[in-house]
């Protein structure tokens, strides 16, 4: 069951686009994400994400930029290729590709998104992003909400 619109949580999930690329999502739909793998840092904030909760899609190096939006719709779980079962995934759903890419240096150039803990540090792999600063990147990638809809 998804939360309401007003509880739901955004993140910013970053990947190295020569070991996983967001198309992939994309072809298959839905999948595993396991991008977290067994980084401290990241274990934490995946522990937090919850089904219904929005993803900004990040490639790392060298395109350095937003690539898609994806919905979580499962919360956390064992990795299951993992024998110790120690790392988690959780299973992510395509939404849409951005209508335009917004890259790190747009998005460390606008003051209204000094709060995303990401552009303070661009190693981590999962990071929270607040709900005014979620709708800046959105309307910064071209999506604009439409009159009685809510933005994805």
């Amino acid at each position: 069951m998804n939360r309401p619109e007003s509880k739901r949580n955004h993140w910013l999930f970053s990947v190295d686009p020569h070991n996983y690329h967001w198309d992939t999502l994309f072809v298959k739909g839905k999948e595993m994400w396991r991008g977290a793998g067994s980084r401290p840092d990241a274990m934490r904030q995946l522990k937090l994400v919850r089904q219904g909760d929005r993803v900004l899609c990040y490639h790392a190096a060298p395109e350095r930029s937003l690539y898609a939006l994806a919905e979580v719709t499962r919360d956390p779980y064992p990795d299951p290729h993992d024998k110790d079962s120690k790392n988690l995934v959780a299973d992510l759903r395509a939404l849409e590709r951005l209508p335009r890419q917004v890259s790190l240096a747009e998005l460390r150039g606008n003051r209204a998104l000094r709060k995303v803990k990401f552009l303070k540090n661009v190693r981590l792999i999962i990071s929270p992003v607040p709900d005014e600063e979620y709708q800046e990147i959105l309307r910064m990638a071209g999506i604009v909400a439409a009159p009685g809809l809510p933005l994805p």
